[in-house]
């Protein structure tokens, strides 16, 4: 089965034109301009930190990293990138680039060499990549109030750059919705509340606590495999923006997802990815796009526990917005 209780079974869902999603969206309820505003300025965290470009991070001290290494038990380590995608599709349009720029070709001296050249335009929804502070501006402000115009040209950012954050270290929680519902994966479209929250703790024996990197599981990868991609843009499973209030009342210092945490569509007027705005540009939480979870949910469901050590080490890139990245979890 799979998507939401009583939608269709999985191999059925999605419409004929690959794995497009069908039907209607069920990312609602609306939320007005208005109230967006008001949920923005009751999570925001500006004028909390002395070192303000790491915003949460600030929270998350060595006793952190500590008590989450002190947790793992197996040692089993699950990498989260999706693999380098060269390929044009509907969820990938601007590919990344790998070519061979060295073939060995120069025989003497010894020993000849290969090397390649990669790059990648990342903030899209194919590259699995870390979203630094600066990345996010709403109402022409980054986070901490910073005038966007003036913290970001084309050198860079001053302000709120990836090379300010660091290696990030602390415990991660996988918020494994499709694993409680008892389905394959979310339809796209499907918004994800505090309520769904609440009952993915009870479910999977977890507790959400301040220093945690909260990573929801849509199942978009397993659907994407098995009905074919779409453009996740137009429809995709992510967080309502009802649900960032009690993410922000836990002190969480990091989301991900293996979407990008918005639902799509928006449900708010005017902002087309509300919650990439109260995360990053109100609570100076950087997010994780584009992971692929499946196999953690299967290491955790073996386990039996959704907690773990999260491991996630940037590039060091002077006034980067991210960095594309390879997020470890050890059980």
């Amino acid at each position: 089965m799979s998507g939401n209780p009583g939608d269709a079974p999985a191999g059925t869902a999605g419409g004929a034109r690959g794995g497009a999603p069908a039907g209607r969206p069920d990312n609602g309820p609306a939320v007005s301009r208005q109230e967006f505003d008001a949920l923005f300025a009751s999570v925001r965290t500006w004028g909390r930190w002395a070192e303000a470009d790491r915003g949460a991070w600030n929270g998350v001290t060595a006793d952190h990293a500590r008590r989450a290494a002190a947790a793992v038990r197996d040692g089993t380590v699950v990498p989260m990138a999706r693999p380098w995608d060269t390929r044009p599709g509907p969820d990938n349009a601007k590919p990344a680039l790998h070519y061979m720029s060295d073939l060995g070709d120069v025989q003497a001296p010894e020993p000849s060499v290969h090397k390649d050249f990669l790059a990648a335009d990342y903030h899209g929804k194919s590259v699995t990549h870390l979203d630094a502070l600066s990345h996010i501006a709403y109402r022409g402000q980054l986070y901490d109030g910073r005038a966007a115009r003036e913290s970001v040209d084309a050198a860079g950012a001053r302000f709120g750059a990836v090379s300010a954050l660091g290696p990030l270290v602390t415990r991660g929680v996988l918020v494994d919705l499709p694993a409680v519902l008892g389905v394959d994966w979310l339809e796209p479209g499907r918004a994800v509340h505090a309520r769904d929250v609440v009952a993915a703790q009870e479910a999977l024996g977890v507790t959400i606590g301040d220093g945690d990197a909260v990573l929801l599981r849509s199942g978009a990868l397993r659907r994407r495999r098995e009905l074919g991609p779409w453009n996740p843009d137009t429809a995709s499973a992510g967080w309502h923006v009802d649900a960032l209030p009690m993410l922000a009342e836990r002190a969480v210092a990091l989301l991900g997802g293996d979407g990008d945490s918005d639902v799509r569509p928006s449900p708010v007027e005017g902002v087309h990815s509300p919650v990439h705005a109260l995360a990053v540009t109100a609570m100076g939480v950087p997010l994780l796009d584009n992971l692929d979870l499946e196999p953690l949910s299967a290491a955790c469901a073996e386990a039996g526990r959704y907690t773990f050590l999260l491991v996630v080490a940037p590039l060091n890139v002077p006034g980067g917005t991210g960095s594309p990245v390879n997020p470890v979890a050890v059980l």
